[in-house]
Parts: C-alpha cells; structure tokens; sequence
C-alpha cells in the first residue's frame, strides 16, 4: 500500500508538472542536441558565449506568437521556430546553463521559467514578462543582467504602456477578464516607471561600449509600446556592431548586414535602443 501511494503521489507531481509544459516531441530532442551542441563553449566570457551559442541558432525559422497557444499559460518549449524575444530567452537559458555547468533539460527549463516570468514563477498568463522594458528590469533585479543604458549615453523617458489593453482583440488570453485586469495593472505599474533609451542618433558615437552578447531592444515611437524587437549585440570583422536576431524581414535567425545604428534607420518608427548586459 506504501508504495502504491508513493506511486500515485509521484504521479501525481509529474502530472501537474506536465501540465505547465508545452514541450513536443522534436522540441525535447531539441533541446537536448542542443545540449551536445554547445558544450563546451564556456570558456570564461559569458558575451562570446551569448555569440556563440545564438549563430548555433541561424537560419532557424522566425515564427511570431509561438507562446499564445492552448487554453492557459505554460512554459513553452519551442526551438523549431522562434520570434525575437524567446530567441534572446533561449539564448540567455542555455548560456546559463553553460556557466552553471547543470547540463540537463531540467535545468533548461528551471532557467527558461526564471527567464521568461515575474520574479522567476508561471503563475497564469498575467506572470510573464510581456513588455520587454519589464523583461529588462525584473531581469536585472534577479541579478541576471544589468541595463546598461545610462551609462553608455542613455536618458530617462516616460510613455504610456497600453498597447495591450487598447488592444485587446490581438491577445486570446485576453478575452479572459482576469488576464485583462491583471496586465492593465502591469501597464499601470510601467507607467509610472521611466525608461532609458540610447537614442537613434547617438548609438553610432557609442558604440565603442557596446559589447557583443550584450542585449539590444528597440525603443519605438509605436503609441503604447516601449519596445518592438530585440537582439544579441555581436562585434562582426568590421570592427562594427551588428544585431544577432530573429529577423521578420528574412523570416529567419540572421546577423544583420547592415551594423546596428545603420540597420535602425531604416526603421521608420525606432526611436533608439535599451541594452542590457548579462551578468
């Protein structure tokens, strides 16, 4: 009978654990060739590691909305297509998993969730870090990295935070009232927060303190938005700084042709870029 109840009761665990996880079949073989791939890349400069393990990432599909799917939230465990965001997310996951010497998918998945929600726990829709300026601060404030803007010739600005709630139609998981009153409070708290931005035309003469595996979010003049993509910073054999992304225009995992300040105008609507700097 003991054991039948250790049984169950682990069962049980798994279950729910499960239950949290979107995770397919290819995605798990993945994530665990990935594993084979990068080890051994850490050798001490955690920005070369950033590099290094995002161009493994090239020519990977760009794929938008990858995390809006089922009927709750889940860690979403997705390598075959990445957007902008959860290609930095997955990036930042494995380096640490790197430095961490703990090169196993639980361990993956420990840091993806740390990563990816509020003070590092899924806790409904709500938890994850929707705003990438949010990203940034709840980020730095679990001491994974630092925003580095300010000191590298950023200033401070205010905007209004609400694409989202004006916005709602975009968003399933909205339609949920809860959700919906739970991110218009976030939009609330972000609103009262300033921002620093490294305006447009200042990135050129600052570039020079800008290093690569430094991570690049592209502040926009989109009303209700802080940011619309972001990327790895990577210094290429020009001397120059470029973006390491998942790029809409190629729909793939790309090195921009182009070095960042010239990439960003031809961005209509770029107003300057957030950095942060993995600790």
């Amino acid at each position: 009978m003991k054991h039948t109840l250790l049984f169950l009761f682990l069962l049980g665990c798994i279950t729910i654990h499960a239950q949290q996880i979107t995770c397919s079949p290819k995605d798990s073989t993945a994530v665990e060739s990935k594993l084979v791939e990068i080890d051994g890349m850490y050798r001490g400069e955690f920005g070369t590691t950033m590099v290094n393990i995002g161009k493994s990432f090239i020519q990977t599909p760009y794929v938008a909305k990858t995390l809006e799917i089922g009927d709750t939230e889940t860690l979403v465990v997705n390598l075959q297509g990445l957007d902008c965001t959860t290609f930095v997310e997955n990036v930042l996951a494995f380096s640490l998993l790197l430095r961490q010497q703990e090169m196993s998918f639980d361990a993956y998945l420990k840091n993806l969730e740390i990563i990816r929600y509020k003070d590092g726990a899924l806790n409904g829709y709500a938890s994850r870090l929707h705003y990438f300026s949010e990203w940034i601060a709840n980020n730095s404030e679990k001491g994974l990295l630092k925003d580095i803007t300010g000191e590298i010739g950023g200033a401070e600005i205010t905007k209004d935070i609400d694409f989202m709630s004006t916005h709602r139609d975009l968003y399933p998981f909205l339609a949920d009232d809860t959700n919906y009153s739970k991110v218009k409070a976030s939009e609330n708290y972000l609103n009262n927060q300033a921002i620093c931005v490294l305006a447009q035309d200042k990135i050129a003469e600052n570039e020079h303190l800008i290093q690569s595996g430094d991570i690049i979010a592209l502040a926009t003049s989109i009303n209700g938005l802080d940011v619309t993509h972001t990327g790895i910073a990577t210094r290429e054999k020009d001397g120059r700084i470029h973006l390491l992304h998942a790029s809409t225009g190629s729909m793939e995992v790309e090195v921009s042709k182009k070095p960042l300040a010239e990439y960003l105008k031809g961005i209509k609507s770029n107003t300057g870029i957030m950095v942060a700097r993995p600790l």
